[in-house]
Formats: C-alpha cells, structure tokens, sequence
C-alpha cells in the first residue's frame, strides 16, 4: 500500500472519529456545571476597570509622548 493511500484511509476513518471525540471532550469540559464561575468572570472582564483606567504599567507618557528617557 503506498503511503498517501494508506494516510488517506487513516484521514477518513481513525483520525475523523479521533477528532470528533476530541471535539466532544472539550465540549463537555467548557460546560461542565462547575466552569460557570470561571466563564461569567472571562465575560465580566472588560468591565473591571469601568469606573478608573488600568494602571499603563509603566508604558509611554500620553502627555508628551516621551520615552522614560526623556527624549522625543
């Protein structure tokens, strides 16, 4: 059997029904009943910082637009 038929074959049959249990697994496991916690803060993320902005962790001054340097 050469090999491109032989990967072909393996393609259609092992590895689709491969990938489908993987597909189903990870489904499974993003709603399982305890990740609601975990997906309602991913969602609610955004909106951590509605009332102040994030610290800029020591990026750019947005006054001047100057490096931490000093220079332009």
């Amino acid at each position: 059997m050469e090999t491109y038929t032989f990967l072909r074959q393996f393609a259609d049959s092992w590895m689709l029904l491969a990938l489908f249990i993987f597909f189903i697994g990870t489904w499974f496991w993003a709603f399982r009943p305890g990740s609601r916690p975990m997906h309602d803060d991913a969602a609610n993320s955004i909106f951590r910082h509605e009332d102040a902005p994030a610290d800029d962790g020591g990026a750019l001054s947005q006054d001047n637009n100057t490096d931490p340097e000093g220079q332009k």
